[in-house]
């Protein structure tokens, strides 16, 4: 079995996660240099987070089901399937769940923190 890794690059890695090369986020570091103008909105500002929830929810299940797609065409040996590529998407969608539980988690806190105050 002939296994050649490419070079890991740390840009290319960093862009695909959404961050700038001074590893913070994108979102973040384009609000800080370029302020938006008052009354402005924003893709989140229109969508809310109750659409911003539904699409982090898609895209944890898109990337399960890629995931899954992987390792069955790992196991039957497809030659374009890489182990290397399997792993990283299994990562990937691992941490894009446990992103999601941790939101839904802390929606069900102050929930309860809520329902517990006294009026």
């Amino acid at each position: 079995m002939d296994l050649k890794l490419k070079p890991f690059d740390f840009n290319q890695a960093l862009a695909k996660a959404g961050m700038g090369p001074d590893g913070q986020p994108l979102a973040r570091a384009r609000a800080v240099s370029a302020p938006a103008a008052v009354g402005s909105t924003t893709a989140v500002d229109k969508g809310g987070f109750q659409n911003a929830m539904a699409q982090a929810l898609r895209q944890v299940s898109d990337a399960q089901n890629e995931t899954g797609r992987l390792q069955r065409e790992l196991q039957l040996d497809n030659p374009t399937v890489s182990l290397e590529q399997t792993m990283v998407a299994m990562q990937k969608s691992q941490l894009g769940f446990q992103a999601v539980l941790s939101v839904r988690n802390r929606m069900v806190q102050a929930y309860t923190d809520v329902m517990n105050m006294q009026v």
